[in-house]
């Protein structure tokens, strides 16, 4: 979600605690399953996410008085009821006894808070599960991350306040409580990792919507879930995107999952590093060096960093309309006119017959190339006109925004890894529903 650009006002006197398990898991799920949405309805709610992020994102560093950066953060965000920002929610459980919690995973952002049941609802928005409940838990804790000791220091709350670069805003607590999540034990199987530092959400406003109680934060911060769980990688798994399985995320995978390269299908395993960007310490960046269309054509620029945070790619206008032109000259089929696909290129085909070939295209990373399978940058829907003649359409899953964003659907059935040991990323193709 847009959240990146979070200022965070506290005092802290943090203790990391390190989890044992290896291998814990959150279940995850797109925002829209489930709401009966069409093929169509679908994507085009992508694909408006995907714009007001692009935009968001611009619109941020141009207020910031630095200029346009040449880079963009990876980072999943925040979401009202109309058009969401972030794609997706990890499923967990805080206190003991567990209370269910769903939160935006966002790598944008440090903090894992929830709503909680002090929320007066003039200063909180309308979830479905009930608010956490702080006393209902035995363990938890709400004042120990604050201060150094003494009786001032453990006699005051420890507040915190955060406001998002999409105009979000989240004020409470911060306490120390139990999370549970799944284990790679076997179906059923949990682990319960007591100490964990969250916040207790109090006045919360913003672009939130009803199935999410608050926000995972995996940045790089020392308050996020990777850091204070001090696992060494995490990683995600996108299944088909229009689809309803789910997916998972992996914190501290076995060290020797990639040891032979290879993954399903004894595809190769690609790795780039992660960089960084000063602006913005505590975000994931790649550096994109260009890409490709059909066999010979490279969209070649100066490196630029892409991220994982909405749905569609989006490229900036000049790269944009590079590979849309490129790719209309390799498909050979008429454009779509009119704003009836906005903001998707598409391109009309015969309802019967073959479907027509389209060309090949690949994302070249330092280091690594993501050679997309088709369903992950080509997709087709039916068109009825008021004749009730029907026609096939063939769209390119790419739309022109003010930044490189790499979309999730470009990573649907990839497992990707983030590395933070060694601070780089690896993808591989996988069947994202059975990890």
């Amino acid at each position: 979600m847009q959240h990146a650009a979070a200022s965070v006002l506290m005092l802290l006197a943090v203790t990391i605690y390190s989890c044992d398990s290896a291998n814990l898991r959150l279940q995850l799920s797109h925002v829209d399953a489930g709401r009966g949405l069409t093929h169509w309805e679908l994507l085009r709610r992508m694909a408006q996410r995907s714009k007001a992020r692009a935009t968001h994102l611009l619109s941020a560093q141009d207020q910031s008085g630095r200029g346009r950066s040449a880079s963009a953060p990876v980072n999943p965000g925040a979401y009202d009821d109309g058009f969401p920002f972030t794609e997706y929610l990890v499923h967990l459980a805080a206190g003991t006894p567990p209370q269910e919690v769903q939160l935006t995973l966002d790598t944008g952002s440090d903090i894992a808070w929830t709503q909680c049941k002090r929320c007066p609802a003039s200063a909180c928005f309308n979830q479905t599960l009930p608010l956490f409940d702080p006393s209902a838990s035995s363990e938890s804790e709400t004042t120990p991350p604050c201060g150094g000791g003494g009786n001032d220091a453990t006699s005051r709350a420890c507040n915190y306040s955060i406001s998002y670069g999409d105009g979000s805003v989240t004020r409470g607590e911060l306490g120390r409580e139990v999370f549970t999540f799944a284990s790679g034990a076997g179906e059923g199987s949990s682990v319960a990792v007591p100490g964990l530092v969250f916040g207790c959400g109090h006045a919360n406003r913003g672009v939130f919507t009803s199935n999410e109680t608050g926000i995972a934060g995996f940045g790089r911060g020392s308050l996020s879930l990777p850091s204070q769980l001090k696992v060494g990688n995490f990683s995600h798994c996108f299944t088909t995107i229009t689809g309803s399985k789910t997916s998972a995320v992996l914190l501290g995978l076995p060290a020797n999952l990639y040891s032979n390269g290879r993954g399903r299908g004894a595809a190769v395993v690609q790795t780039t590093p992660l960089t960084h960007n000063s602006r913005h310490p505590t975000l994931y960046y790649l550096s994109l060096k260009g890409i490709t269309v059909g066999g010979s054509y490279r969209c070649r620029s100066t490196p630029r960093s892409s991220n994982s945070g909405t749905s569609i790619t989006s490229l900036p206008p000049r790269t944009y309309r590079a590979v849309r032109e490129e790719f209309a000259a390799q498909v050979k089929l008429p454009v779509v006119p009119g704003n009836a696909t906005d903001p998707f290129t598409c391109f009309s085909a015969p309802l019967r017959g073959p479907k027509p070939d389209v060309p090949t295209m690949a994302l070249h990373f330092e280091g690594a190339t993501m050679r997309l399978p088709q369903e992950n940058y080509v997709f087709e829907v039916v068109d009825d006109d008021d004749a009730g003649n029907s026609s096939r359409i063939i769209c390119l899953a790419v739309i022109e925004g003010g930044e490189i964003i790499l979309g999730n659907i470009q990573q649907q059935n990839m497992h990707v890894l983030y590395d933070l040991q060694n601070s780089k990323l690896s993808f591989v193709p996988a069947q994202c529903d059975q990890l």
